[in-house]
C-alpha cells in the first residue's frame, strides 16, 4: 500500500482528522495481532508503508486532539475562574451585608441612646420650666397679694376716715 492513500475503512483525508488517536492505535494493535510472525523470534512482519500511514494519521489527528485538549483545559480554567470570581463576589457581598447590618445595628443602638438622652434632657428641661413657671406665678401672686393688701389697707383706712368724718359731722349736728 502506498503512503498517503486512504486506508481501508478510514474514508477520505478530511475524515481522517476526525478519527481520534485511540482508534488509530487500536487499528495498529489489530494490524500487529493479525500480521505474520517470524518463528522463534517473537517478531512480526509489518508493511512499513502501512505503519508509516498510521503514524501520519496520528500526526494529523494529534494537532486536532491537542487543540481540543487545550481548548478543554482553557474552558475548564475559565469555568473554574468564573466560579472562583462568583464565590469571591458572593463572599464580598456577604461581608458587605454583614457589615451593613452591624453598622445599622450600631447606628440603631447609638440612635436609641441619643433618643433616651434627648428624652431625659427634655424631661429635665420641662421639670425646670415647670418649677420656674410655678416660682414666677408664686412671685406674681405674692406681688398681687402685697398690692391687694396695700389696696385693702388703703380702702380700710379710707373707710375708717370716712367713718370718722361721718361720725364727727354727726356729732356736730347734735
Amino acid at each position: 500500500m502506498e503512503r498517503g492513500l486512504p486506508l481501508e475503512g478510514s474514508g477520505m483525508r478530511g475524515m481522517e482528522s476526525k478519527l481520534n488517536v485511540t482508534r488509530i492505535i487500536d487499528e495498529m494493535e489489530n494490524l500487529i495481532n493479525s500480521s505474520s510472525r517470524i518463528p522463534m523470534t517473537g517478531k512480526v512482519l509489518i508493511d512499513d508503508q502501512l505503519l508509516l500511514d498510521y503514524l501520519d494519521r496520528i500526526r494529523t489527528s494529534l494537532p486536532e486532539e491537542l487543540r481540543q485538549a487545550k481548548w478543554l483545559t482553557k474552558e475548564r480554567q475559565r469555568v473554574i475562574q468564573e466560579a472562583e470570581d462568583e464565590c469571591q463576589r458572593m463572599i464580598d457581598e456577604t461581608k458587605s451585608y454583614v457589615s451593613k447590618l452591624a453598622n445599622e445595628s450600631e447606628v440603631y443602638r447609638l440612635a436609641q441612646t441619643q433618643s433616651e438622652e434627648i428624652i431625659a434632657d427634655a424631661k429635665r428641661e420641662a421639670d425646670e420650666l415647670k418649677m420656674n413657671a410655678c416660682q414666677y406665678a408664686d412671685d406674681v401672686l405674692q406681688q398681687m397679694e402685697q398690692l391687694l393688701n396695700r389696696a385693702a389697707t388703703t380702702v380700710r383706712e379710707g373707710r375708717n376716715e370716712l367713718r370718722e368724718e361721718s361720725n364727727s359731722e354727726q356729732e356736730r349736728e347734735y
